[in-house]
């Protein structure tokens, strides 16, 4: 039996868990690995250079709208694709755990799992998205 109260508190916690790791991955790439680094780096892997801006921007803004609870559901889907190429493109080739060199691919596919569990859930309490769209 699923307590409701309870549910809309347990995807509060995913929500900013999720939304605050997007906010993060693209902060290092701004901060640390700067744009124009990144970029080298996509390059590296046989990726067309504009993808790190792309995945910059998913992430910085798909972590603001998980963090903020707007269009949650949609902003979690769309957000596996670009956590599933991290799979293909980085850690897949590296093995199962993500202790092995270079990270394996078992943190990516976790993550992939917290998104469709978000999504499936939907904003939980202190979303502005339902605030947002009353008439």
């Amino acid at each position: 039996m699923t307590n409701l109260e309870m549910a809309g508190a347990a995807a509060l916690i995913l929500r900013l868990a999720m939304g605050v790791m997007f906010l993060a991955h693209g902060w290092l790439k701004i901060r640390v690995f700067t744009p124009a680094g990144t970029v080298q780096y996509f390059k590296s892997l046989g990726l067309p250079g504009f993808f790190a801006y792309l995945t910059i921007a998913g992430e910085i803004g798909g972590g603001t709208l998980l963090v903020l609870g707007i269009e949650t559901r949609w902003v979690a889907l769309l957000l596996v694709p670009l956590i599933a190429g991290t799979i293909v493109f980085v850690h897949g080739k590296n093995g199962w755990p993500f202790t092995n060199k270079d990270g394996g691919w078992e943190f990516p596919a976790f993550w992939i799992v917290g998104l469709v569990v978000l999504a499936l859930l939907g904003d939980g309490t202190a979303a502005l998205g339902p605030v947002l769209h009353r008439p």
